[in-house]
């Protein structure tokens, strides 16, 4: 099963961001189950916020991850979901 980490940065924060990004993405790298990933971006072209995709058919697995991102831990995010998800199309 896939989980969909959706996350979404307060506003002004994009120096947390790019000041914690190595760490999340070792973070990320460090994790068998994320199968893709990336960031959001506004209008600007400015990273706002993240979607991470797991194959794990353990919410809680997805939970832990999200709590310990160095991102979370910097106080980056203004909203964090966690969603299951059921993917119909697959093109590679």
């Amino acid at each position: 099963m896939l989980h969909a980490l959706i996350c979404t940065d307060k506003p002004d924060h994009l120096l947390v961001r790019q000041s914690n990004r190595e760490a999340h993405l070792d973070h990320l790298n460090a994790d068998p189950h994320v199968v893709q990933a990336g960031p959001f971006v506004n209008a600007a072209g400015e990273m706002c916020g993240s979607l991470i995709l797991f194959d794990t058919p353990d919410r809680t697995h997805v939970e832990a991850f999200a709590a310990a991102d160095p991102y979370a831990k910097a106080g980056l995010f203004e909203a964090v979901r966690i969603e299951a998800w059921n993917r119909v199309v697959n093109r590679g």
